[in-house]
């Protein structure tokens, strides 16, 4: 039997009962033959206690100390799922994420793993122990310092182990019983897809499908991890994310995969660019050297008489002030006339990689959005996905209408929100 590394979200853990929950979970596929490495997140909301907890202290804590801080969730996850093992008669080994080896490089609040050397794991394997890694944190290669991966980075830490490990699967155990066509949330009808790809669940990832991180599902592609997402809270197989979804299964894939939205983004238009060679180059710049990644950018037709333009781009809402800020620098540079701010819209994305080969998509989602009464504001497209800005107000009633208009609506209800967080 090979290695079954699993991952168990917040919810999974909210307390002393679901976590002996999920050592009996663990300690089943022990007994199955499998060795077991798992990944834990921090239980319930301590994550976002512990973010209270620092801004009732200081107003802008020192990022250091922060992954200090937040780390300290994941740790007391992972040696209570040990003790709970221990009290079914398996031993377990604990490890924080620079134990386990999880390298990363040096930036707090957001690291990107470049590294896994699992060599204290490997080792407790070979000992016969279950392992348990404290998920969403590493140690940076050069500062030595401890540093956090961010939201969702328990997921990405599972999969980094996974492909470290040559793992046979990567269980991520949340609180639904896998990736539904849309959030069973606002569409009660939503079916469960039984395999997705992995370029689909990339696009639903970046979409805002909250299911699984972008990271993460990155990281499956590149090792080729099979992903396996299920409920802790029940025994039903989940969704499936690998190369080939119709390999064993259905001749030829679905046209959509889903519809997913994003509330989290916000809107930056410069009004007034002038049109020369390099001023579009140096706003994005600026926001470049600030660290903010962007998703959707349009560039009007400049104004004849004038020789000005307008861009406008999304980004992170939780980036919008330090946006403002970088671009405020370089208004005297740039010579643009204003800035304009808009946190109140929503993203909504239809994926699916049978629009490939699949004429009249758009113009389907675009009718539908219309019957609905909802304006689109921005557009943007890949082969495989199309997305549109909408007013916040409008993203729910938009959801609905695109996933019944491309008859995603399951004739049962068959999602199952058990912990109420999606994660």
């Amino acid at each position: 039997m090979g290695i079954v590394v699993q991952k168990y979200g917040g919810s999974s853990l909210a307390d002393a009962d679901a976590i002996k929950r999920v050592a009996r979970r663990i300690v089943e596929v022990k007994k199955a033959g499998h060795d077991v490495v798992v990944a834990v997140s921090a239980m319930g909301d301590t994550t976002d206690e512990l973010l209270d907890l620092a801004a009732g202290v200081s107003p802008l804590p020192p990022a250091r100390e922060m992954d200090m801080l937040l780390t300290a969730g994941e740790r007391i996850s992972m040696a209570l799922v040990a003790m709970a093992i221990s009290d079914l008669g398996y031993t377990a080994r604990s490890f924080t994420g620079s134990q386990a080896g999880v390298i990363t490089d040096a930036v707090h609040g957001k690291a990107k793993i470049i590294d896994v050397t699992p060599g204290r794991i490997r080792d407790a394997i070979g000992e016969g122990h279950v392992v348990i890694v404290a998920g969403f944190q590493g140690v940076s290669a050069d500062t030595k310092e401890i540093t956090t991966l961010g939201r969702g980075g328990t997921d990405t830490t599972a999969v980094a182990l996974a492909a470290a490990l040559e793992a046979d699967v990567c269980e991520i155990y949340t609180d639904v019983d896998g990736v539904f066509t849309a959030d069973p949330r606002i569409v009660p009808a939503a079916r469960k897809l039984d395999r997705v790809s992995y370029e689909e669940m990339l696009e639903l990832a970046a979409c805002g499908a909250k299911i699984l991180h972008l990271r993460c599902v990155e990281y499956g592609r590149r090792y080729g991890i099979p992903i396996h997402v299920r409920s802790s809270f029940s025994q039903l197989t989940g969704t499936w994310v690998v190369d080939d979804p119709t390999e064993g299964g259905t001749m030829e894939q679905a046209i959509i995969a889903g519809v997913a939205h994003d509330r989290s983004e916000a809107k930056i238009t410069v009004v007034g660019v002038p049109d020369k060679v390099g001023e579009a180059a140096r706003i994005f710049e600026a926001l470049a050297e600030a660290q903010i990644n962007l998703d959707m950018i349009v560039q009007n037709i400049s104004a004849a008489a004038t020789s000005l333009t307008d861009i406008s781009f999304t980004l992170p809402r939780t980036d919008g002030q330090t946006a403002m800020t970088a671009l405020a620098r370089i208004q005297g540079e740039v010579g643009y006339e204003k800035l304009l701010y808009d946190d109140k819209i929503g993203k909504i994305s239809l994926i699916g990689a049978g629009m490939r080969s699949h004429p009249g998509i758009t113009a389907k989602f675009f009718a539908s959005l219309a019957a609905a009464g909802v304006n689109i504001e921005m557009i943007s497209t890949s082969e495989i996905r199309i997305s549109v800005v909408v007013d916040e107000k409008d993203v729910d009633e938009a959801v609905k209408a695109t996933h019944t208009a491309f008859d995603l609506d399951a004739e049962e209800i068959e999602a199952v929100v058990y912990g109420g967080t999606g994660r």
